[in-house]
């Protein structure tokens, strides 16, 4: 029997791994790194929320679900600064929004009716077909619709369509649906927070975890000319566990901490039917 040639088992080794050309590395993302650069987006009116989106901003050509609480509460305070910009030959196309939209506070926002459809739309298929026919006929500088009873699966053909649409879409659900998959790149959860600010929780992005809520000021439009330095850091007027109380419960003051409560509600529900 013929010997064998047996190999060194040193040349067995695999050889080192060469760096790959520059041209090559620049477009390679690693899911530990905020993704910039693969696609257009759209500043928010939020540096400190663009700071943290992948591209710097809401992606075009890409769903983006808003999860809340309570519909009609939120959208136009986290949303609206930014569609101003996507205003030109084509309209913002709004499809089922739980309430009609009021247009002198959007018209603050830049916006005003000839650029504005409204699609009333009740039942939840015609919601989603409404919204797949505007998304694939890129017939919008931007979609935003109402979807509280989508499937995962609706959602997914949804994020399939929006790829050949050049604004972005957003889908707005309720806060019941965090646990629920969803196929959305950008996926953020909005609550109300103190002093006309928004916490916002990106719960999924292209990059890295981000761990807890971006504290964001969002006066609604037009209010911010006639609030008062009082009103506009109402929490200031509350009574707090440190304010000083004699025998019979209220403050020692000669101003009530009690009273400023029903005066910042007064202020704030005359300026709102305005």
């Amino acid at each position: 029997m013929a010997a064998l040639d047996l190999v060194a088992p040193g040349q067995n080794a695999s050889a080192a791994p060469q760096p790959l050309p520059p041209e090559l590395s620049e477009q390679l993302w690693r899911g530990h790194q905020l993704s910039h650069g693969y696609q257009a987006s759209v500043p928010t009116g939020f540096a400190a929320l663009d700071a943290e989106l992948p591209d710097g901003g809401w992606p075009c050509a890409s769903l983006t679900e808003v999860l809340q609480a309570q519909p009609s509460l939120l959208e136009w305070r986290l949303v609206g600064p930014s569609l101003h910009q996507l205003v030109g030959q084509r309209a913002i196309a709004l499809i089922g929004p739980p309430k009609p939209p009021h247009l002198p506070g959007l018209r603050h926002l830049g916006l005003n009716e000839e650029r504005l459809v409204w699609i009333r739309a009740e039942a939840p298929s015609e919601r989603l077909w409404a919204t797949e026919q505007l998304v694939r006929a890129n017939a919008a500088a931007a979609v935003l619709t109402w979807l509280p009873q989508a499937r995962p699966e609706q959602l997914r053909r949804l994020q399939v369509l929006a790829q050949g649409c050049e604004g972005p879409v957003f889908v707005f659900r309720p806060l019941a649906a965090r646990h629920d998959p969803s196929p959305a790149p950008l996926r953020l959860l909005a609550t109300p927070a103190a002093d006309w600010t928004l916490e916002v929780q990106i719960l999924k992005r292209r990059g890295p975890v981000h761990e807890g809520p971006l504290t964001l000021s969002s006066i609604p439009g037009g209010l911010q000319h006639v609030l008062t330095a009082r009103t506009l850091r109402p929490s200031l007027l509350l009574p707090t566990k440190e304010t000083p109380h004699h025998a019979v419960g209220r403050p020692a003051h000669r101003h009530s901490a009690a009273a400023a409560p029903r005066q910042v509600d007064r202020t704030v529900s005359t300026v709102g039917q305005r």
